[in-house]
């Protein structure tokens, strides 16, 4: 889901435990959360809904200022209605994540898991050689297109293995430990 940072602040501030989507299919599901610039977003309850069920307070729980505003950015947009129940659920992992770097050779195997350990290894490799080098540039080194590259490396980073810059990246810690195993097994 995409949030509008007035929507995030009041989220974390607890004024906002609401938001309204119209989807063709749930972007989101009970029980799930999502990493924000905020921390992490939880959502608590996703259900199909009926847009004449809205109420005004509704509209005030999702930082609305009333039920015609609601209805009005709703109705720009196509598919089934769906209210969200939503709260903060804490900090984002990844930056504690990327400082343990205290990791056995299993608990690497398993962290990688599926991964492609052939990428990893070619993506942590240039990272650690290029810090702060675009994605762009760093792709063309691998010969891949930017729009491939990109979510891998994402991916890399949810496993706490790098750490975005104003531009490009660098290896954290736990990185460069995962990086020296697959030195040594890849």
């Amino acid at each position: 889901m995409l949030f509008r940072r007035e929507t995030l602040d009041g989220i974390a501030a607890g004024r906002i435990t609401l938001q309204f989507r119209r989807w063709k299919a749930p972007a989101a599901r009970t029980g799930g959360a999502q990493l924000t610039s905020i921390g992490l977003v939880a959502f608590d309850r996703v259900e199909p809904m009926a847009l004449d069920a809205l109420t005004d307070e509704d509209a005030r729980a999702a930082g609305h200022p009333d039920l015609a505003a609601l209805k009005a950015e709703l109705s720009a947009r196509d598919g089934d209605l769906y209210r969200i129940a939503v709260r903060p659920a804490g900090a984002d992992p990844r930056p504690a994540l990327r400082e343990d770097a205290d990791l056995s050779d299993a608990a690497i195997a398993d962290l990688l898991g599926r991964t492609d350990q052939v990428f990893a290894r070619a993506a942590l490799e240039l990272i650690e050689r290029f810090p702060g080098r675009r994605a762009p540039d760093l792709a063309a080194e691998l010969g891949l297109e930017t729009a491939i590259f990109k979510p891998r490396v994402r991916a890399l980073k949810a496993k706490g293995l790098t750490e975005s810059l104003a531009v490009g990246y660098r290896l954290s810690p736990r990185g460069e430990r995962v990086l020296r195993w697959l030195e040594l097994n890849i």
